[in-house]
């Protein structure tokens, strides 16, 4: 094909061939593309394996007499790749007591379709724990309140979230920490013979509910509310 060149030729050079690569290094770029090609994400058409890995977690209330027993399967993706993933796929609710059977079985369809959708399921624990009974709540084992049934399966839920690494925990910074060590050792020495209740607590009996972790901690340090669970303070 003829090509018109209309302005002045003021530089030119030789083309080359490109260099062809060695074999290794094509075999090498070509697998690494392949292994990147056929990462496998989570999603609705995504087939159930034989066999899941799961957690059952015991839930007892004191609006029940039975216990609940929600039982988290996880799919494990891309296994023994660099791009391994645990992932929650479905999720049981099992118990003696059939009084919300079923609402109970509705809810874990919900959830289950929700896992196997992807993305980001976190949001469930929230909408879970922000369900509140109308007749009141309850306090679980270690002075912790639970609005609801629904909002101590969302609980289940993130703890389970929570091992298999989809939810971290934000942590205290080292001030926060040495605090809490410090008042928590005071309050220990000061209150030895607490007083005899249904439910231990390790914290104090006078305690009060903190708004952010929903657990009975809060006490009065230093002429500030203060949380000895997540360190949570009104004065920062």
């Amino acid at each position: 094909m003829t090509i018109k060149i209309d302005n002045k030729i003021v530089d030119y050079e030789v083309a080359k061939e490109e260099e062809e690569k060695p074999a290794d290094e094509a075999v090498a770029e070509n697998t690494g593309q392949m292994e990147d090609a056929t990462v496998i994400q989570m999603h609705e058409k995504l087939e159930r394996p034989e066999m899941l890995l799961g957690s059952t977690y015991k839930v007892k209330t004191p609006l029940s007499e039975h216990a609940l027993y929600i039982t988290i399967n996880d799919v494990i993706l891309n296994q023994g790749t660099e791009h391994e993933l645990r992932r929650p796929f479905e999720v049981f609710i099992n118990s003696k007591n059939m009084d919300h059977f079923q609402w109970i079985v509705a809810l874990t369809r919900i959830i289950s379709a929700v896992f196997r959708k992807g993305g980001d399921v976190t949001f469930l624990v929230d909408e879970l724990r922000s369900v509140f009974d109308p007749r009141g709540g309850y306090f679980k084992k270690g002075g912790k309140y639970m609005p609801s049934l629904v909002a101590e399966i969302g609980d289940a839920i993130e703890c389970h979230l929570r091992m298999i690494g989809l939810l971290k925990d934000e942590g205290l910074d080292e001030h926060q920490k040495k605090l809490i060590a410090e008042k928590r050792a005071q309050m220990d020495k000061a209150s030895k013979t607490a007083e005899a209740s249904g439910e231990a607590s390790e914290f104090p009996a006078s305690a009060q509910l903190c708004n952010k972790c929903s657990t009975k901690a809060v006490i009065k340090m230093d002429g500030c509310m203060t949380c000895l669970n997540c360190g949570d303070s009104k004065c920062g």
